[in-house]
């Protein structure tokens, strides 16, 4: 696998209920991918599961393996119907 989690995303999935297959099918399907200003990369995707929510995962692609660093439910995305 060529990316990890983090301990604060492990933190936060546990704190915020996010199963972390959630996680991975953000990365492995996204629904839209941008780099940051921040130069980290953003993924986004609608969970079916949660009400079409987007789940936001910020991956710091600039180390080996990839690191995850944060993964939230992103009210400025809004919803996706």
């Amino acid at each position: 696998m060529d990316f990890i989690l983090s301990e604060h995303v492990k933190d936060m999935l546990k704190e915020r209920n996010i199963p972390e297959d959630w996680v991975w099918r953000v990365i492995n399907n996204s629904d839209l991918q941008e780099m940051g200003s921040d130069e980290n990369l953003h993924y986004y995707k609608s969970i079916d599961e949660f009400d079409n929510r987007i789940l936001h995962v910020v991956v710091n692609a600039n180390v080996i393996p990839k690191k995850i660093v944060t993964v939230f439910f992103d009210r400025r995305k809004g919803y996706k119907n």
